[in-house]
């Protein structure tokens, strides 16, 4: 068992363990359980890091073995300069999303815990899959922890919630395995993604094959206008389950288009580049003034998700390297950001038990270091510079102005529109005088939850002020992904 299979199969294991314990007079112990899983499976991918060789696109820390030997189905494991830092990604939000849930859940604890660890070694897997069914049922696996995650810990209307979520991600992810059969059939029987990579697809079969993959992958993203199930599942969603899925979940499409989408489709993905690069857009602008008229906290850091998210598909489909590395640290900046922002309305809901922005106003009076890194977060999310935010974001837009100025400059717009939904938002809940009796009666933060901000600033900090531990990881697999697009589409 290599580094992958232990990041794997450590927090599956942990979480199965969690599971098996049973009643809620252990949740002290569950919760301490947890977080030693959590934590030893954060370990265990710092290795993929710290023995990881720059400079080289080759798949690197490999394990290969057969999985279905009838159909030629291999465990086949790997990781690249585009895949590792989502590994890390994973396991890291993991561990501040057991610290965070710590109170806040009272019923069911090894249950929420459990599938928390499980979803987790779940998208660690997606990551690292190199064979594309092992890839297709991680990626389906993960919808069980977070629908459980969703119907049994969330709001009033979580039922509707989980279902929405499911039926969308499960409908275009049938399209997908209706894909990657006839991928298989072409290739000769085989499910290996290097094989699929040199495969002569006409343009009929590649488009055809391009949109059955974008169903799923756009869903997951989501991109506009697949996009209208994510508010409702975040504002029903417990708060860490809303942390892992914007940090995490909507990373799992955009990673599709990069492992499957332009290696194996590089003539479709060329052709329908402008309807990426539009729906991307539009995502940016409309979606962005969406987000400006919201009055629920959650819903408003939703809709900037898929503003957020907008940046990513834009960077991929501009075919340059400074934009696919900007989309890629877009995804790593996002996971960041959006999980500080879920887990600060996760901090107030706690107290209050409202999302709404009315209810609050002045909370800074009250909670001062709390409103600290609140604010911290939200000049994140508007991009401010020196902040994890504006680095990709940055790095799309310089792409985009580039092979259009007029891309560029609607992608801009998204930093304006940042700025007005975000600070806006913060200027009703923090400032002034305190709001009502509520927001008179708030406490500041504890030690537990000024670990978890201040993790997260830190991350966000460190990744806005030194980004180069990030970029250089994905020079060398960003250059030959983009390589290997351009020579097939000659061919």
């Amino acid at each position: 068992m290599g580094l992958l299979s232990l990041a794997i199969w450590t927090p599956i294991f942990f979480g199965v363990v969690l599971l098996a314990l049973g009643r809620d007079e252990h949740a002290n112990a569950v919760r301490w359980i947890a977080l030693v899983g959590a934590l030893v499976s954060l370990a265990v991918t710092v290795p993929l890091y710290t023995g990881f060789e720059l400079g080289t696109a080759a798949m690197q820390f490999v394990e290969q073995g057969v999985w279905i030997e009838r159909f030629n189905v291999n465990y086949h494991l790997g990781v690249d300069g585009i895949s590792l830092w989502l590994v890390l990604l994973t396991a890291f939000i993991t561990v501040v999303v057991v610290i965070a849930s710590w109170e806040s859940i009272t019923s069911r604890v090894n249950q929420y815990m459990g599938a928390f660890l499980i979803l987790s070694g779940l998208m660690i897997g997606v990551f690292a899959a190199l064979d594309a069914m092992l890839f297709y049922v991680f990626f389906e696996a993960t919808l069980i922890p977070m629908y459980l995650i969703i119907g049994i810990w969330g709001g009033p209307n979580k039922i509707y919630a989980a279902f929405k979520f499911f039926l969308y991600t499960l409908l275009g992810s049938l399209l997908m395995l209706v894909a990657l059969i006839y991928l298989y059939t072409q290739s000769g029987g085989s499910f290996d993604l290097a094989t699929w990579h040199k495969l002569p697809l006409g343009s009929t079969a590649q488009t055809l094959l391009f949109f059955a993959l974008f169903a799923a992958f756009a869903v997951k993203v989501p991109m506009w206008p697949v996009h209208t199930w994510l508010p409702d599942v975040h504002v029903e969603a417990p708060t860490g389950g809303s942390a892992v899925l914007a940090a995490i979940m909507l990373k799992l499409g955009a990673y599709g288009f990069l492992r499957f989408s332009l290696p194996i489709l590089p003539d479709a993905s060329h052709e329908w580049a402008w309807l990426m690069i539009t729906l991307s857009l539009v995502a940016v602008v409309y979606v962005g003034l969406v987000a400006m008229v919201q009055k629920d906290m959650k819903k408003l850091v939703a809709y900037s998700s898929v503003a957020h998210m907008g940046f990513v598909t834009l960077g991929f489909f501009l075919f340059s390297d400074m934009g696919v590395a900007g989309g890629i640290v877009q995804m790593i900046a996002h996971g960041f950001v959006s999980a500080a922002m879920f887990l600060s309305i996760g901090v107030l809901y706690d107290r209050v038990h409202s999302r709404e922005i009315s209810a609050y106003g002045g909370v800074v009076n009250t909670m001062p270091n709390f409103a600290a890194f609140a604010l911290l977060f939200t000049m994140a999310n508007c991009g401010l510079p020196g902040t994890a935010g504006f680095v990709g974001e940055w790095m799309v837009i310089l792409a985009a102005v580039k092979a259009n100025f007029w891309i560029g400059a609607a992608a801009a717009t998204a930093l304006i529109f940042g700025a007005a939904y975000s600070l806006w938002m913060f200027k009703r809940v923090y400032l002034g005088a305190p709001g009502n009796q509520h927001v008179k009666a708030l406490t500041d933060i504890g030690s537990r939850e000024f670990l978890v901000m201040a993790v997260l600033g830190i991350a966000v900090l460190y990744m806005g002020v030194h980004p180069k531990p990030f970029t250089d990881v994905m020079d060398a697999s960003v250059a030959e992904l983009l390589r290997h697009v351009a020579i097939s589409k000659l061919n």
